[in-house]
């Protein structure tokens, strides 16, 4: 399967990482890529996901438009992320948004917009199974950071749409972003608008420290080792007060349901047998 070996490098994936989403062996991977195995439908399900594409344009091997965003992680090596020209567009568009209507309030820098982009990211993920903005984070020290966002706003910056100012917060440094533009709207559905609209409400009147401490009880930022991409779908193993509802129990109820669908119905024998089993006491009374 040569496109994906060309996938995986365009996204800075190694096999390791990549055999590990995939839940294989290394060994397997390689022999996956080299074309030495057939995928199983799930497992291309699986990589369609990984790569953010259909599964019709996974198979098919086709390339979307894609703009490079490149983000130095450390002095031996930069992580480079493949981000498709329309994605771009959308968080361009949903930053204008947001900018315009929190961006002038004293507490919303850098720090804040991070965190923000994160929750309305992760949180739409859990609770709608897609995603909204489809940012990449990574772990860092003080809460998750999208990565793509410094090369998106210098883009930003270039085209005149928004301009970064220096500024304190009491006695912190700030960088903070000031829109220059009207965001267009027709990019967001009514129930991705909505669902900014609440995560704002929400999380909007908490500073840098607050969010970032809140960040920090989130599974997927704990579930994740540092400087690492955090994976979107650690939210199925998230907990109040983060979780959308609880998913251990639903996959529990939804099993015990399938279970019981699957059940034949009682034999006469079986019937007889529970008919006659002693009524239990009532201990509460």
């Amino acid at each position: 399967m040569k496109h994906l070996q060309k996938f995986r490098h365009q996204c800075g994936y190694s096999q390791a990482y990549m055999a590990k989403e995939l839940g294989v062996s290394r060994p397997t991977y390689i022999q996956i890529e080299k074309g030495e195995r057939e995928l199983t439908v799930s497992e291309a399900q699986k990589l369609a996901a990984l790569f953010d594409m259909t599964l019709e344009e996974f198979l098919s091997g086709a390339i979307k438009k894609e703009a490079n965003v490149k983000f130095n992680k450390s002095e031996k090596g930069s992580l480079r992320i493949q981000v498709p020209a329309d994605k771009i567009q959308k968080f361009k568009e949903i930053l204008l948004y947001i900018l315009a209507k929190i961006g002038a309030r004293p507490n919303i820098g850098e720090t804040v917009l991070y965190k923000l982009l994160y929750f309305i990211d992760f949180d739409y993920y859990e609770k709608y199974g897609k995603k909204l903005i489809g940012a990449t984070y990574i772990k860092n020290h003080y809460g998750p950071t999208p990565v793509e966002f410094k090369k998106i706003t210098e883009q930003m910056e270039k085209e005149k749409s928004l301009e970064k100012i220096k500024s304190r917060y009491f006695q912190y440094q700030q960088r903070k972003y000031l829109p220059l533009k009207d965001s267009d709207l027709s990019i967001l559905t009514a129930q991705e608008k909505e669902f900014i609209d609440k995560t704002l409400e929400r999380l909007a009147d908490k500073n840098a420290r607050q969010l970032s401490d809140y960040s920090h009880g989130d599974h997927p930022w704990q579930a994740t080792p540092e400087g690492q991409i955090i994976d979107y779908n650690r939210v199925w193993d998230r907990q109040s007060p983060y979780a959308e509802r609880d998913h251990l129990g639903s996959w529990l109820d939804a099993g015990a349901m399938d279970t019981h669908k699957n059940l034949p119905p009682l034999t006469r024998e079986e019937y007889q047998y529970y008919m006659s089993l002693p009524e239990e006491k009532d201990e509460t009374r």
